[in-house]
């Protein structure tokens, strides 16, 4: 069915817009909704101003939204954190987290829901995040969990054993590298005594 929309429908139509949507799609979820009509004169007509007026208002909104992404361009957000025996967080930093940081720290007003985390982070590291302010307008920002005075020991205890380990696995390559050539360099002398003979 052939139908004009009145109303944004997220990942399927914009106002204004003429789609080939399912039958049932159309009867039972939009058309009773208001949500979009059949595709005549005056709905084309109607959705059309509608389009016109989302337009305008979706353009202001953006202009508002550049405004603050002009402050958060490049912005990092320092996050503390407690930390494990195993170097990670105890619990996590959601999008709630980052946004009251963003507002105590660069004066700015973020809707948790505008931040797009896709999980939740349980790592120290910094890492980019989308805040997605409209449709059109978004910005990355660096979030960078770092763990709080408490976890300061605990992490350069696990570091330590990490480069310690690190080193471990270096020297047993090194020496297995060292047996394979001693090893290659023993069959070939004796490939060279075998031919002289």
């Amino acid at each position: 069915m052939k139908v004009v929309f009145f109303e944004d429908v997220e990942g399927t139509a914009h106002v204004g817009d003429v789609k080939e949507v399912k039958n049932g799609f159309a009867r039972n979820f939009l058309l009773p909704r208001n949500v979009a009509g059949p595709c005549t004169k005056d709905n084309l007509q109607r959705a059309n101003s509608l389009a016109q007026k989302e337009a305008r208002r979706q353009e202001k909104l953006d202009a508002e939204a550049r405004t603050v992404t002009a402050k958060l361009e490049g912005y990092t957000v320092t996050i503390e954190a407690r930390v494990g025996e195993s170097g990670r967080l105890f619990g996590s930093v959601t999008n709630r987290d980052v946004a009251e940081k963003l507002n105590a720290s660069a004066g700015t007003s973020v809707d948790s829901h505008i931040v797009l985390l896709p999980e939740p982070i349980r790592e120290l590291g910094a890492r980019p995040v989308t805040i997605r302010f409209t449709r059109n307008v978004s910005v990355d920002v660096i979030v960078d969990v770092v763990p709080d005075e408490a976890s300061k020991p605990v992490v350069a205890k696990f570091l330590a054993e990490q480069e310690a380990q690190r080193a471990a696995e270096a020297k047993a390559i090194e020496a297995r590298a060292a047996a394979a050539a001693k090893a290659a360099a023993e069959a070939a002398e004796t490939d060279d005594e075998s031919d002289s003979e």
